[in-house]
């Protein structure tokens, strides 16, 4: 009688055991498989960096030519409009594929990498998502054929405070002028359009922001100089940001995304896709460190053998590996389940990694690791942006302690 109980209790234990098995796998949200059309985008992108864009980077680096070709070549495989509606000229994939290529595209060129990623996350998805059909003729369906978008959101004393936002919006009947000062704008200097935000009532703080769509020809927009990144030794240097100025610039209430007061919300939303993208940039970047350093190692001789067959070189190859393995693990999760503490968490450990990553790499190199002939010192420096634009380290760090804690009614 024993051992009938027992063997009924054992067969109901795994008679559960089985059940949470499948409803796990039921409510798993994330897979680390690609698949079919991830897979092609990422062999498209793949091949095409391989083809065309190692080679040049070195040179567009250098000289601080920003990638027209490269961008116009993206345009023709559609990848400029990634996300969106195939009727504007998208390809309309979903973002996990938009990652892998914004991925691969900055293993190639960090630069390129970096104007594809600003204008599909922060621009083109925006327009696509949020636009009215009269918007997404005017400021879409250009920008899936060669324009580029732009994302004007920081101003000198408003970066991570959005809610300190000075630039104006005053309601003049059918149109808004607006009136301030924006920095750091990604591609402004080749840009054709950009998001602004804007407060029209400094007294509600966040909740008197508005969002606008205003062309870069407009009457009163005036581009600064290309601003110059950590002095001789330039982040992105083939990549292009400046200030805008906004003078008296009157834009039609039809260029108001979303209604007045919804500002904050809609830049909060589009930072977490921006995250993913930056995240995704980190680690191509990464990525692009790792087979640096591996394919140096195999060919440099010291002490009788290939640095690869040294303790010393092969622990820092390991730790490089993992450091790019756990930084798209999570890049790739917060691709597939959108939100702020994910899309952070991404962000934080992508934009240390690649740093810690580049950091390996100049030192397998050595001397030749500081030089600029080898690309070592280059994603040195690209990596070192990485934990800087789009939400710097510090504060993704508090948004991913706010949001665990909120999860666990914590606050």
């Amino acid at each position: 009688m024993v051992t009938g109980a027992l063997l009924k209790s054992t067969k109901s234990s795994l008679c559960l055991l089985q059940c949470m098995k499948t409803l796990a796998a039921q409510s798993r949200s994330f897979t680390s498989q690609l698949n079919a059309q991830q897979l092609a985008i990422q062999e498209l992108t793949r091949n095409y960096t391989n083809d065309h864009l190692k080679p040049n980077a070195s040179k567009l680096d250098l000289q601080g030519l920003f990638p027209f070709e490269e961008i116009r070549q993206l345009t023709k495989l559609g990848l400029m409009g990634a996300c969106a509606d195939k009727e504007y000229g998208g390809l309309d994939l979903d973002y996990l594929s938009l990652t892998v290529a914004v991925e691969e595209i900055s293993r190639g060129c960090a630069s390129t990498g970096m104007v594809m990623s600003i204008h599909n996350f922060l621009y083109a998805n925006l327009v696509n998502e949020r636009g009215t059909p009269e918007q997404k003729a005017q400021f879409l369906a250009n920008f899936t054929k060669g324009d580029i978008g732009c994302f004007a959101l920081s101003e000198p004393e408003a970066g991570s405070d959005v809610a300190n936002i000075k630039t104006t919006a005053r309601q003049d009947g059918d149109y808004w002028i607006l009136n301030g000062k924006k920095s750091w704008v990604t591609s402004a200097v080749e840009g054709a359009a950009t998001v602004v935000f804007a407060t029209f009532d400094p007294a509600l703080r966040h909740k008197g922001l508005a969002c606008f769509l205003v062309p870069l020809d407009a009457e009163g927009v005036f581009r600064g100089k290309k601003e110059p990144l950590i002095g001789v030794s330039a982040v992105l240097r083939a990549a292009t940001a400046c200030d805008l100025t906004l003078e008296d610039v009157r834009v039609p209430a039809t260029c108001l995304l979303g209604h007045a007061g919804e500002g904050f919300r809609i830049a909060m939303e589009q930072l977490d896709q921006g995250r993913i993208g930056i995240a995704a940039h980190a680690v191509g970047i990464a990525q692009a460190a790792l087979d640096t350093a591996i394919s140096y190692a195999k060919e440099r001789n010291a002490f009788g053998k290939t640095l690869t067959r040294l303790p010393s070189v092969k622990d820092r190859l390991t730790d490089m590996c993992i450091l790019v393995e756990t930084a798209r693990l999570l890049t790739y999760r917060a691709a597939t389940d959108v939100c702020t503490k994910n899309s952070s968490m991404a962000k934080y450990v992508a934009g240390r990694n690649a740093a810690a990553v580049a950091d390996h790499c100049v030192q397998i190199l050595g001397g030749r690791g500081l030089s600029t002939k080898f690309d070592a010192e280059r994603h040195f420096r690209d990596a070192r942006g990485t934990q800087i634009y789009g939400g710097v380290t510090d504060i993704q760090k508090r948004l991913v302690g706010h949001y665990l804690l909120k999860e666990h009614n914590a606050l």
